[in-house]
């Protein structure tokens, strides 16, 4: 038989060894089929590429809404007929409700939607529907008090997940889960779930906007001195791990300025004294409470500021006032911001590499569960003992049930790759496992062997089967049979992997792939080992 043929009539078989593979290195080779460094790292001390969730890792899942408000569909004037934005009315708009409201420029939103219609969100407590209405009718917009909801639109929780899922990913917190929660007569709830985190921890985590500044503090003409924001977290392209200063105390933060910035960086801080008359002239530091901006005589500093509090102050060092006087700077545009502790300079990194959040959580509404990691491995002990014993159990009944190895072993190897290729996707894919997906895979276990049960009582109970063509005619009737229960399965739970159901949505989803894993892959190639081990050929 040549290779051709010997592909075409084994095909199945094949695709379940190919399936069988690919899963097991997913699951056991260092970085899995993606090959990701941040894997690696991750289960350097782990025996597979496996993650856990809080429920068999240990962790916490925070959950809080988010502070805001929000006028949708406003006919503002911004669209014009042809469709084009006008800019100038988008920042006269946003103008107002920053200096009307008296709100940073962090706290407040203006989009423009595919309609052509406008969405203001302010994202305070300071702010009542109506003085927010009245602000947008200075603006000859039609809306009132009763047409502004609670809450912020779905751009912007869906911008809070993702910045989230980045300040744990920069955290090294592997395993993390971030999802917005719809709560029927509560609204919508962000869920953060982080293993091997205290829930203070991962409050202050959350707690904070992470939007970084650094300011320009120099002296001003009437012999006071001035305060200027010269470089945001925005500017910032590439953020290397904190670092201890070489000399004096502190720690300092590599960051990498974009090059659209670093021109006008360069050139500012030229202008203003700090690489001339400015070079190491600050004397002032950060004392893990903040700047004491308490001093004498002129002060040339660069200041880091974290959602508006200074945390540190350093002065323009010689090589980079050097480089930034040459011009040559802006080819490199590397430095470094400050930090008196490391704890600080560690959140700094995180906030710059992940962005700011676009709004903050409400706290005083969060609802947490922690496990502590040594009950959590506990639970992921007898989850796999669980595991295990499904398997025996199964693998005793149908042995007993067909007292023939033919048809037996086939059917207890089958379902275990089956198991084998599920583990090996949620690997891939770095789906943190809990105790509701392990729930889910005993589930697959027994719903996958009984369909393989099904076949081989079609095939086997009507008498001999030696004939291939009366093979594959009991087998298709089967396969129609394990086809409508799985069709069944799968509209029955689709609601539930849909839905913001907690662990019911974990189950929901591990039961599915396994169904699908099942009738695509599994079924078929038990059925073609199944044909020749018991026909003629």
């Amino acid at each position: 038989m040549g290779p051709i043929a010997f592909i075409k009539e084994y095909w199945r078989i094949l695709l379940l060894v190919v399936f069988l593979t690919a899963a097991l290195v997913a699951l056991f080779i260092p970085g899995g089929i993606m090959a990701d460094d941040d894997a690696v790292e991750a289960n350097q001390t782990s025996a597979t590429n496996l993650e856990y969730g809080i429920g068999l890792d240990g962790g916490t899942r925070l959950s809080a809404p988010v502070v805001g408000m929000t006028a949708e569909n406003l006919d503002a004037g911004v669209v014009s007929d042809d469709g084009q934005v006008d800019q100038e009315r988008l920042t006269e708009l946003e103008t107002a409700i920053r200096e009307d409201l008296g709100v940073d420029r962090q706290n407040m939103s203006v989009s423009v939607n595919d309609d052509g219609t406008v969405s203001a969100e302010v994202f305070t407590r300071d702010v009542s529907k109506e003085e927010f209405a009245s602000v947008l009718q200075d603006q000859g917009i039609d809306v009132t008090a009763d047409d502004i909801r609670n809450g912020v639109t779905e751009q912007t929780r869906n911008d809070l997940v993702q910045t989230i899922q980045d300040k744990i990913n920069a955290a090294g917190l592997s395993g993390g889960n971030v999802y917005v929660e719809d709560r029927v007569g509560e609204g919508y709830y962000i869920v953060t779930e982080v293993p091997n985190m205290a829930p203070s921890e991962l409050r202050d985590l959350l707690s904070e906007r992470g939007t970084v500044e650094l300011w320009a503090y120099y002296p001003a003409e009437n012999g006071t001195h001035t305060n200027e924001t010269i470089l945001t977290g925005e500017n910032i392209v590439n953020v290397d791990p904190p670092t201890q200063r070489e000399r004096g105390s502190g720690y300092q933060v590599p960051v990498q300025v974009s090059e659209e910035a670093a021109p006008d960086f360069q050139s500012r801080l030229n202008e203003r004294g700090f690489t001339g008359v400015g070079q190491g002239q600050c004397n002032i530091r950060g004392d893990g409470q903040g700047v004491n901006f308490n001093h004498e005589g002129s002060q040339y500093c660069l200041i880091t500021v974290v959602d508006g509090q200074p945390v540190d102050a350093h002065s323009m060092g010689p090589n980079l006032a050097n480089n930034m006087q040459s011009g040559t700077w802006q080819d490199d545009p590397s430095f470094y911001m400050g930090t008196p502790t490391y704890e600080e300079a560690q959140s700094l990194s995180i906030n710059l590499r992940a962005g700011a959040l676009p709004a903050p959580l409400d706290f005083s509404q969060e609802q947490v569960y922690s496990l502590q990691p040594s009950l959590a491995d506990q639970f992921k002990l007898y989850s796999l003992f669980i595991g295990l014993l499904s398997v025996l159990a199964v693998s005793g009944v149908v042995f007993l049930r067909y007292r023939d190895p033919n048809v037996a072993a086939p059917m207890i190897l089958t379902a275990t790759a089956e198991v084998a290729i599920l583990l090996g996707f949620v690997a891939a894919i770095r789906m943190p496992i809990d105790l509701s997906h392990v729930a889910g895979f005993i589930a697959v276990i027994g719903t996958g062997v009984d369909d393989l049960v099904i076949i081989a009582d079609e095939v086997m109970d009507e008498g001999d089967v030696s004939s291939q063509r009366v093979f594959e005619s009991r087998f298709r009737k089967a396969f129609w049979v394990i086809g409508a229960a799985a069709a069944t399965t799968i509209i029955a739970l689709s609601p539930l992997a849909v839905l913001s159901l907690g662990d019911l949505r974990g189950f929901a989803i591990i039961t599915i792939l396994g169904v699908l894993i099942g009738v695509l892959i599994t079924r078929p190639a038990y059925g073609d080992i199944l044909q020749r081990l018991l026909t003629d050929r």
